[in-house]
């Protein structure tokens, strides 16, 4: 009986300090919690989410000029990139295909939605959906999922995976 006592106290003792220990680790790392008790991202991952999200939505936007430029910059030179039908290429592969997908896609466009971002420093992991719209006015659907390294101060991506999606529902909305 005594033992339980002092047991229960313990207990008791770690379930009131354990909130504290939590919020002082928030405020150590400098970020914050959100009523629902999620932690919400600190003003540095908020601004490499921005710049992420607008350099994807940037390269998506000038895809179809197929300007070898725009790949070079966007792709790192060690890039690893596997395809949505499972082939895996590196940054040359991408290169020599920007004139085949321009022969093959000449009047497709893309958009990009629901981003999530999560940053870590100086790398950061990208989920959006893409949206290839195509002449006819069908829309193909991919899920990709890019991993972003900053080097010498230039955000590019080292690994890439594309998957072809399903449409959303109608319902389902979109985040910007």
């Amino acid at each position: 009986m005594k033992f339980m006592k002092r047991r229960g106290l313990r207990m008791f003792a770690v379930a009131a300090f354990l909130p504290g220990i939590a919020i002082g680790a928030l405020a150590q790392s400098n970020k914050t919690a959100s009523p629902q008790g999620a932690v919400a991202v600190s003003a540095k991952d908020a601004a490499i989410t921005t710049q992420l999200t607008q350099k994807v939505r940037d390269f998506l936007a000038n895809v179809p000029k197929g300007d070898k430029k725009v790949f070079d910059d966007f792709f790192a030179d060690d890039v690893i990139y596997t395809r949505a039908v499972g082939v895996t290429v590196d940054k040359a592969a991408i290169l020599a295909n920007i004139d085949v997908r321009a022969t093959t896609e000449p009047q497709a466009t893309f958009d990009a939605e629901d981003f999530t971002v999560h940053a870590y420093g100086d790398t950061a992991v990208v989920n959006f959906r893409l949206v290839m719209h195509k002449v006819n006015t069908e829309q193909v659907y991919f899920r990709n999922t890019g991993t972003f390294l900053k080097r010498n101060g230039k955000w590019q991506v080292v690994a890439w995976q594309a998957t072809q999606a399903p449409p959303p529902p109608p319902d389902a909305g979109t985040k910007p």
